[in-house]
């Protein structure tokens, strides 16, 4: 797909036709592929569900021990309650709220650092492309989980922006490695050539000439680093290395894993907050896969047209 369809601005041969509206082209390419739809369905209930849990249920601290030890399935309890005697389906709704939070604040904070990193050291290069590319590279071939599992120890335990800070540290380093890419190969074209000879600025040239063409590739990264950041976030909790008091699916995962849930016959208790870390790492991946196949055709399925009936 074109960079002006992508980025929403006009075509020189459209003529005199109106101009679309800005981002309309992207919108109607995520409206005719599958995966974004089915992606976006999925993402938009999670986010309904962070925004107003309390039209989910009824119990407004989900932590409370007010039911009792283990309740099986009922009618007042859909999920059954934990251990401890808290309502497993308020579990559920209430960390719909955290993971969201930390997959949007990562994805976002990543994607600004790998645009500001890559995007500059194609444009600039020289010197600066070999600083920026050397520590790009660094942070690739560090073994990022043990790096995590580290700093995320010794750093802050416990702490919901130290947590954010290292994903965003250790998640920045691949899309700026294929910003970089694409920014060197649009860095010599003639729309950008044409803006140099105007004697426009480098921040200009970068934010209202080079970056619009490459939306699609850095909602791409966007949503890879989010997606990152789901599953490692709940991998960190698993292990005990987030708030074990906080109401999120990985504390869930945490607590149902000490106290045998498997084995005393709370299979619920494992299995909702796994499928949830999954549903919505699930969103994000097919928003990713839908986007690559947007922004290079290539990747997009190949439609047979059907076989016209012909007449007797």
């Amino acid at each position: 797909m074109s960079a002006s369809i992508l980025s929403g601005t006009p075509d020189d041969s459209v003529g005199t036709r109106q101009a679309p509206r800005r981002g309309a082209g992207l919108l109607r390419a995520v409206r005719g592929n599958r995966k974004a739809m089915v992606g976006a369905v999925l993402l938009l209930i999670f986010i309904v569900l962070s925004i107003a849990p309390q039209l989910f249920t009824s119990v407004s601290d989900p932590n409370a021990h007010e039911f009792g030890l283990v309740l099986p399935p009922s009618s007042a309890h859909p999920l059954g309650t934990t251990a401890f005697g808290q309502d497993i389906l308020a579990q559920l709704i209430w960390g719909t709220r955290q993971s969201l939070v930390i997959a949007l604040a990562v994805g976002g904070l990543a994607t600004v650092l790998s645009v500001l990193v890559g995007v500059s050291a194609a444009y600039l290069g020289g010197p600066v492309d070999g600083v920026l590319s050397g520590l790009t590279d660094l942070f690739l071939v560090i073994p990022t989980f043990p790096l995590i599992v580290v700093i995320a120890a010794y750093a802050g335990k416990g702490s919901l922006l130290v947590m954010i800070a290292v994903l965003v540290v250790t998640g920045w380093s691949y899309g700026a490695r294929q910003l970089r890419a694409q920014a060197l190969s649009l860095r010599n074209r003639e729309f950008l050539e044409s803006a140099r000879v105007r004697g426009e600025r480098r921040s200009y040239i970068i934010v209202n000439e080079m970056l619009p063409t490459m939306v699609s590739l850095i909602l791409a990264n966007f949503l890879g680093s989010a997606l990152y950041a789901v599953l490692t976030a709940a991998g960190l909790q698993f292990i005990g290395l987030g708030d074990n008091n906080a109401v999120s699916w990985g504390a869930m995962l945490h607590w149902a894993q000490s106290n045998s849930a498997l084995q005393a016959g709370q299979p619920l208790w494992v299995i909702a907050p796994g499928l949830c870390v999954a549903l919505l790492g699930a969103s994000f991946a097919l928003l990713n896969y839908a986007f690559d196949e947007i922004s290079n055709p290539a990747l997009r399925p190949v439609r047979r047209p059907r076989a016209r009936r012909t007449g007797s």
